[in-house]
């Protein structure tokens, strides 16, 4: 008997062990990722309490609509979708920050459009990262106090694709912008556009490196912002395939790109400003580039018209060193007479070709005229003789 009560005391722990086990198993096994649909129709009403109940790596499906909330993103790997355009977050703002505040790591926001966010101290954001790494793909933020506002984070990469900034910006009391991205290891905006920012920058980065590729960043007719592009605290720098304007109502005239007006603390390893056309709309004279560290800027093959310099400080504009006095009237004139001169060689063989052909006619018709005078009665045999 004892014998066999300790062969079920050893079951009984055996099957005890193997329950705690699998319980720990579960509890340490990552769940599988679902999906959140939020709409009239759908399973949650509310786009805020999706996200209350979302885990880590869901996505939370968004239908079409005006959605009157924000929301505070905790969870890693959240993917926020709009599931056709037309989806629209608008007017509140959570913590007194922004309509979407993201503490949480790895998040992707889509197909969104995030507007009119305000909150007292102005600087109310469509977005406010607050975690590491954040991917925007095809949104749009119109109207806010800032467009995308980023708290210190040395190791984030914040990806920004095909997405619209218009009218965003502020300076009341603080400065807001169409974006302001503090310390970062790295900014990369492709492909979006950049409209009509009101008296901050379009693009304020504090990143180690910041990259603006085939972007379009303009002020417009109404666009009263400072600069178009504000490299802060200097660090890594390409710029390239972009088209740029300055308009009339700028309220900062000096430069379009700035780079590190506020103190050189990034290590800055390469200044390259490629392939972009840049336009002065307003009646004053502008930089292209001002640049303020002691890493020569490179820029190579930019189209630059109105009153612009290309460069003030170090660095080279085609291979040669910057030109130091804007074009005056003089110059000008040059200018204009270099090109005429352009044309009228191009036009060369024409004009040759048209003396050529009146003098020509100008012999055909002398001889003729000679022959009726001196000799009518030859003239009139040559004419027989063609009718016959």
């Amino acid at each position: 008997m004892p014998f066999r009560k300790s062969l079920i005391a050893q079951f009984r722990r055996s099957l005890i062990a193997q329950s705690l086990f699998a319980t720990m198993l579960m509890a340490t096994s990552p769940a599988s990722a679902g999906t959140l649909e939020v709409g009239a129709d759908k399973a949650y009403l509310s786009f805020a309490e999706a996200v209350k109940i979302a885990q880590d790596g869901d996505e939370i499906l968004i239908a079409p609509g005006e959605y009157y909330e924000c929301a505070i993103i905790r969870q890693n790997n959240l993917k926020i979708t709009g599931a056709a355009d037309g989806v629209v977050l608008t007017d509140r703002s959570c913590q007194g920050k922004a309509i979407l505040v993201i503490p949480g790591n790895d998040i992707t926001i889509r197909n969104l459009t995030l507007q009119r966010s305000r909150v007292p101290d102005g600087n109310g954001a469509g977005i406010r990262a607050e975690g590491i790494n954040l991917s925007i793909e095809k949104v749009r933020f119109l109207d806010n106090q800032n467009g995308i506002l980023s708290i210190n984070n040395p190791t984030s990469t914040i990806t920004i694709r095909n997405s619209e900034f218009t009218r965003n910006g502020v300076c009341n009391p603080n400065c807001a912008h169409g974006i302001y991205i503090n310390s970062a290891k790295l900014l990369r905006i492709e492909t979006s556009k950049f409209i009509g920012t009101r008296q901050g920058h379009h693009i304020k980065s504090r990143a180690t490196q910041t990259e603006i590729i085939n972007s379009t960043i303009t002020d417009g007719a109404d666009g009263t912002a400072s600069y178009l592009i504000d490299i802060s605290n200097g660090g890594s720098v390409l710029i390239a395939g972009n088209k740029m304007s300055k308009g009339p109502k700028a309220e900062n005239r000096s430069a379009a790109i700035m780079i590190g007006a506020e103190g050189v603390a990034n290590p800055t390893k390469f200044l390259r400003i490629e392939n972009n056309s840049f336009e002065n709309l307003g009646e004053y004279d502008t930089m292209f580039v001002n640049n303020v560290t002691a890493t020569p800027a490179v820029l190579g093959k930019n189209q630059l018209s109105g009153r612009t310099l290309p460069l003030k400080g170090d660095g080279t504009v085609d291979g040669k060193a910057p030109p130091t006095t804007f074009p005056g009237i003089k110059e000008t004139i040059k200018a204009f007479l270099r090109s005429a001169l352009q044309f009228a060689d191009s036009m060369k063989v024409l004009i040759l070709f048209g003396v050529a052909a009146g003098v020509f006619g100008g012999l055909l018709a002398l001889t003729g005229f000679v022959l009726i005078l001196v000799r009518p009665t030859l003239l009139r045999n040559l004419i027989l003789r063609r009718l016959q």
